[in-house]
């Protein structure tokens, strides 16, 4: 018998942006999932990876499987991604699953389409590891903020005539263009925001480090006054300036809208949309891929020229990059996160205290299943034996199988399945 519904046990990412001992999401996970693990109350906890990645291969807890790890399995046995799946993305699993526990910010960022992952990868491989693009999602479980797409136009031109630094590096021309530029004419404004930002980026560096340092103090003084800051976005300046100091990415504040999501609401960042992630816990499922392109708050390798020429410059409200979950008509505890990306979806679902017996379905793909909240013991024809489930574990289930959860928890249970529904 080989069991195709087994635990993992996933692989933790320490990186110093993480939250702190068990002010970190990742860290409640990893305690209440493996009794054995202790948590480290002085150490960054960021990234917990569910999946195959090379760098994070997650490791399989069913001492009756040979492989020791998730890659290991699913190459040995690609029938398990299911057909369309394995087909598809030639015997590989599509996507990495993670939760990331936030406490300083994550890097102004993009991520390539396939044709110039493919085209970058060929010309500085050291940079850009593979040729696949990197679309992701993040679900909050927490109050979480982010950095997502170009503001309206409207509220930019408002920072540009409130924040004399912030024109100074743009220059007259520039800000005049966009101040000019009609939202009757989508192409125009486009244009003279693609002018105004890379004016931004491209700064020389001691002439924005001059600017940021004068605003700052500026802000700095109206604020022990007990002034309004927030024409200058004066609150998110100061914390970002705290965290990098002398970074170009602190300007970009006045460009992206700052999303805030409840646990449950969702951001998709598809190809080209700049954004960062600034403060708080959520899941994320990414399709595989190391690709990248980076241009502020970040100690990583920076590439302002190649980001500023790739991204989507349509400016939109914060409220339009929330996506939307899509309860299941067939099943109401499942909530759908569906991106326009054939490599993951997601589901969120919520079991009520009143449902004892709760059946995972079957479906035509590979999932990993976390559990956020509430325990059950898990049963299934695919499983070498029952499962004892609880906060932080985690299955692998093998496309076609299904799991009967007998809940023991009074409150039921939050889990989440990363998939691919093709």
């Amino acid at each position: 018998f080989s069991p195709v519904v087994f635990p993992l046990s996933c692989v933790v990412q320490n990186y110093s942006w993480g939250k702190v001992g068990l002010e970190s999401e990742v860290a409640k996970l990893l305690s209440s999932g493996d009794p054995l693990v202790q948590v480290q109350p002085d150490q960054p906890y960021a990234e917990l990876w569910m999946g195959t990645h090379p760098r994070g291969d997650a490791i399989i807890r069913d001492n009756r499987i040979p492989q020791k790890t998730l890659g290991q399995w699913i190459a040995n046995n690609p029938a398990c991604l299911g057909a369309k799946v394995k087909d598809t993305f030639q015997g590989h699993l599509p996507f990495l699953f993670k939760v990331l526990s936030v406490n300083t910010a994550l890097s102004i960022q993009a991520h390539p389409n396939k044709e110039l992952a493919a085209k970058l990868h060929t010309q500085f491989p050291e940079h850009y590891p593979d040729a696949n693009h990197k679309p992701e999602m993040a679900i909050a479980l927490t109050p979480f903020e982010g950095l997502c797409g170009f503001r309206p136009v409207e509220e930019i031109v408002s920072f540009l005539q409130n924040v004399p630094e912030l024109r100074a590096l743009i220059g007259e021309v520039a800000a005049e263009q966009l101040e000019r530029s009609g939202s009757d004419d989508p192409r125009g404004v486009s244009a003279a925001l693609r002018v105004c930002f890379t004016r931004l980026m491209k700064s020389e560096k001691k002439f924005f480090v001059d600017q940021l340092n004068m605003l700052v103090k500026r802000i700095s003084q109206e604020v022990e006054e007990g002034k309004d800051t927030s024409g200058s976005n004066g609150d998110l300046l100061l914390q970002l300036h705290s965290q990098y100091p002398g970074d170009i990415g602190c300007f970009t504040i006045y460009f992206l809208n700052l999303v805030r999501l409840e646990p449950g609401e969702a951001m998709f960042l598809g190809a080209n949309e700049p954004h960062a992630y600034l403060h708080g816990d959520c899941v994320e499922c990414m399709a595989c891929s190391d690709n990248t392109v980076r241009a502020g708050l970040t100690p990583k390798f920076i590439d302002v020229l190649t980001l500023c020429e790739m991204l989507n410059y349509t400016p939109a409200p914060s409220s339009s990059k929330i996506f939307p979950a899509v309860q299941s008509q067939l099943d109401p505890s499942v909530y759908l996160y569906d991106p326009p990306v054939p490599d993951f979806s997601i589901m969120r679902i919520e079991i009520p205290a009143s449902i004892k017996l709760y059946l995972v379905s079957a479906i035509d793909s590979a999932s990993i299943l976390l559990v956020i909240q509430g325990a059950a013991v898990g049963t299934s024809t695919a499983a070498a034996s029952e499962m004892s489930l609880c906060r932080g574990s985690v299955l692998f289930i093998s496309a076609n199988e299904s799991i009967s959860l007998h809940l023991s928890s009074p409150d039921g249970m939050l889990l989440f399945r990363a998939c691919c529904l093709l």
